[in-house]
């Protein structure tokens, strides 16, 4: 048995201690917000916050969460409002598909928390989450807009 806090509500997991965090999310909990996309850390489509820091949970063990805190897409908005970055999200039309940006969503309000007012270059080192669409130059809107910056700013 695991106990872990998701989203601010304790949970004791009876699963193996070797489970990856993504299914202990989805199968244990209900919560398929966050998204498999390649298992192997790289497309980071399964991005949750872990103590606040952006992290893959395809490849994170059940064991290592241990007493800590996860934040999932589904925990995000506070209430019935909307976190500012899914609203920065939902006002310069990110999504495409939509399967990969509950992770971009996670990361950047990591790199945001960080680093409020971050630099191009701070963005795409932090945001490396890969998006099959190519909806890039939004994410990269939305997340000056939400920092402050001008969008449209070159």
């Amino acid at each position: 048995m695991t106990t872990l806090t998701v989203n601010g509500q304790q949970h004791d997991v009876e699963a193996d201690g070797d489970t990856p965090l993504l299914w202990v999310l989805r199968d244990h909990l209900g919560l398929t917000g966050t998204k498999f996309g390649c298992g192997i850390a790289a497309c980071g489509a399964c991005t949750v916050l872990v103590d606040g820091a952006a992290t893959r949970s395809c490849v994170l063990p059940l064991a290592a969460c241990a007493g800590k805190s996860v934040t999932t897409i589904e925990g995000l908005a506070d209430g019935g409002e909307l976190h500012p970055v899914q609203q920065a999200w939902i006002e310069h039309q990110v999504p495409q598909c939509g399967y990969c940006q509950s992770g971009m969503i996670l990361a950047t309000v990591a790199l945001l928390a960080d680093t409020p007012r971050p630099s191009e270059a701070e963005i795409g080192a932090r945001i490396t989450n890969i998006c099959r669409c190519g909806t890039y130059p939004r994410v990269l809107r939305a997340i000056r807009a939400v920092s402050g910056v001008d969008p449209t700013a070159a």
